[in-house]
């Protein structure tokens, strides 16, 4: 994944990922939102999840709200 490109999209995202991982606090999803590597890193950080993974996840609600 090169960038995100999520802002539209992004409260459905937001909701998606605390679904995923409860650890995820509205705290951490407003403070990166619209930048890529923060938003990956922090939910690798509290989640334990590979960046491939996190990755996959994120790109798979977004195919899912394009559909």
């Amino acid at each position: 994944m090169t960038k995100l490109e999520i802002k539209g999209d992004w409260n459905i995202i937001k909701g998606n990922l605390k679904q995923k991982w409860a650890v995820l606090t509205d705290d951490d999803l407003h403070l990166i939102e619209g930048k890529q590597d923060e938003l990956l890193g922090r939910i690798q950080k509290r989640t334990g999840q590979s960046r491939e993974a996190v990755e996959a996840a994120i790109k798979d609600y977004r195919a899912a709200l394009s559909a």
